[in-house]
């Protein structure tokens, strides 16, 4: 087919997966809810899975955007990485 050669390369996304935004928000609730001390041990130690789910959730969704920003950078096979001069 046409066109499925341009996309091979992309990793697929899960259906239901919530956005990097999404996830880093709930993980920033759950810190809040834990840190306060007041849940039983049983909703924390589900909170803290849920928690841990979403961190790596973020992280390998970091990572491939990291992945992204060095093949648009590749140039000639090669990887041009450029200084960062904030000009602001």
């Amino acid at each position: 087919m046409v066109g499925q050669s341009e996309n091979s390369n992309a990793v697929p996304r899960k259906k239901n997966a919530p956005s990097f935004e999404a996830s880093l928000k709930e993980l920033e609730q759950l810190v809040e809810q834990m840190e306060r001390g007041d849940m039983p041990l049983e909703e924390s130690l589900k909170s803290f899975e849920r928690g841990i789910r979403l961190t790596r959730a973020c992280q390998q969704a970091l990572k491939e955007a990291e992945q992204k920003v060095q093949i648009l950078l590749e140039e000639n096979g090669e990887t041009s990485l450029k200084p960062f001069t904030d000009e602001s």
